[in-house]
This record gives structure tokens, sequence and C-alpha cells, in this order.
């Protein structure tokens, strides 16, 4: 078994975290689906991270970093800034660790992920994310009340928590030929790449992103990190503009390469995975489904783990999509 080691992060972080993470986190299901099977001529193996705490694998990073903490830095507390799931991830953690958490998030933030986050316990400070930098505001938050930073994925122990999802996917599917993981920031594919690269040195890894926000496959198309403007997509998760600084060298190092689907796609993979599976996920969160079921010819004959990384979409949102017009269905009861 190969011991893979991406920059900064290693195994051997990525087992310690699923030892502290177990019985706190959700070992969630993989799932099959037959028409997804027949539509790629491939085994799709489903990493439902929908059903997550929080709806989302980003309790894992949060949930790792914080137990981490010193009593002293418990009681300043920890400041995150997200759009949603990482400031959920956050407030969870730090609510089952008696630690105070605040959360610079955007205003234009999905309702339900901010309703969600205050009802956890967490203060939120708001920005606009066209005119204000979230990671400056964060810099000062910290600097006034000497509380720890929690970055979504600029953290090798967020990233190392995020990495059990990979973990726990290559050891329920068995051997893969491919993994798929969405990519925002890039957090998660960092951690999954380090995990499955361990556990299965063969394996391709891949991420998938938006077609709109392909800022990671122009930046290794280049070589190196370039920033885009903001993206205009469906997935409000995946909206980063830059590669994360810690998970670039080691998505650099371990993957093969990205995916990407546009925004249409991903609707139609967000009614697939309900139609035909009966999984409610977000559009961030199927964005490696649909850049798999959109690339089918490149998967055929393959075994290839997909993670399904969150599923906290918008009721009236996903009613109207799943059930509404273009279906020809009323989403009244």
């Amino acid at each position: 078994m190969a011991n893979s080691v991406g920059d900064g992060l290693r195994a051997e972080d990525v087992l310690a975290a699923a030892r502290r993470l177990d019985g706190v986190a959700v070992r969630t299901p993989v799932v099959r689906v037959a028409e997804f099977d027949r539509r790629c001529g491939a085994s799709i193996f489903l990493k439902c991270e929908n059903l997550q705490r929080i709806g989302a694998f980003k309790f894992r990073g949060a949930y790792n970093r914080l137990a981490q903490m010193s009593p002293r830095e418990r009681r300043r507390g920890v400041v995150a800034f997200s759009s949603g799931n990482h400031a959920q991830g956050v407030a969870l953690a730090a609510r089952l660790l008696g630690i105070p958490a605040t959360i610079v998030m955007p205003r234009d933030a999905p309702a339900a992920k901010r309703d969600a986050t205050l009802a956890l316990g967490a203060r939120i400070v708001d920005y606009d994310r066209e005119a204000d930098d979230r990671e400056a505001i964060a810099a000062r938050l910290v600097e006034e009340s000497g509380a720890l930073l929690v970055p979504p994925y600029d953290d090798y122990q967020v990233m190392a928590g995020q990495g059990t999802t990979g973990l726990e996917l290559c050891t329920q599917a068995g051997e893969l030929d491919a993994l798929v993981v969405p990519l925002g920031g890039g957090g998660l594919l960092a951690g999954c790449a380090v995990a499955a690269r361990h556990l299965q040195p063969g394996i391709a890894i891949l991420g998938a992103e938006p077609a709109t926000g392909n800022d990671w496959q122009l930046s290794l198309a280049r070589g190196s990190r370039l920033t885009i403007p903001p993206p205009q997509t469906i997935c409000d998760g995946l909206r980063s503009t830059q590669p994360g600084r810690l998970p670039w060298p080691i998505v650099q190092r371990l993957a093969n390469g990205v995916v990407t689907a546009p925004d249409e796609e991903v609707r139609s993979a967000v009614r697939d995975l309900f139609e035909h599976a009966r999984i409610i996920v977000e559009p961030s969160g199927a964005v490696a489904v649909a850049a798999v079921l959109s690339h089918a010819d490149a998967f055929r004959g393959r075994r290839v783990g997909i993670v399904i990384s969150g599923g906290n979409v918008d009721p009236g949102w996903y009613c109207h999509l799943v059930g509404g017009r273009q279906a020809g269905h009323s989403c009244s009861p």
C-alpha cells in the first residue's frame, strides 16, 4: 500500500482524521443507480455526502480542525468565511465542542444556508461578494478577537478531514478505476486525492467544476494559479475565483485533470438524481455527476466513484426544478 504524500498533507493525517471523526461524522452510504450505469456503460458508485451532518462534507474538515484546538484557543473562538456549507460545518462543530463561532458570509448566500448557520448558534458578519474581500474581513475579526481562523480549504487539517470522504468511498466501493470529486477551492479534492492514492495507487483522480467557473482547469493548463472573475453559475458553493493556495500543489501533483459541466447539465443531474435514486442534492453537490454523465464515453467500461458533496438546496428552487413547469406538474399540495 503506497504512502501518498501531498506537499504538507499526508495519508497519516487523513487516517488520524478518520479516527477523530469516528462516531461523530456520519459514515455516509455509497449508492448504485442502474440508469447511470446504463448511460455511461460503467459501474458508478455515488458517495452521498448530502446525508452527512449539516447536509454536506464540510462538517468533516471543520470538526477535525476544531477538535485539535487547545482549551485556551477554544475560549477565544473561531472565525470562518463561507457561502454556506463550510459555515454550517464550522457552526455545528463549534456547538458540539463549546466554541464561539463567527461566520463571514456573502449577502447573496442561499437563505436556507444562512438560516441554518444562525440556528446552530453562530454569529454572521455580512459582506458584498462583488465589492468586499472576505478574507480581509475575517483577518480583521481575528485580529480584534484573537480567535482562530478556520478557512474552508487552505488548512491541512481541514483538508485531512475532507479527505475521509474519499477514504470511506474507496473502502466501501472496493477497487476503482476513477474518482471524480466536486472542485471549488480544492480542499475536498486534495484530501480525497491523498486518501485515494494511499489506498489505490493506480486510480485516476479528477476534479469537476462548473463550466463558467473553471479556474482550476485553466490554472492546471497554464501550470500556475490564475484568477477569474466571480463566476455566474447555479453552483453557489463552487464560485471560487482562484485555486486554493495549499490545495494547489497537492492537486497539481496527484490529480489527473478536471472535467466541467455547464449549468444546464448540472440542472439535469439534480433532476436525474431525484427521479432515478430519490437523492436530494444541491447544484454544487451534483457537478461531478453532471460531468461524468456529460462525458460518458470517457468512463465507459470503468468503475467510477463520484462524490455527491452536499444537499443543502433552497426548497423553492428545488421544487420548481424537479416537480414544476419542466415536468408538467405543480409543487402545490
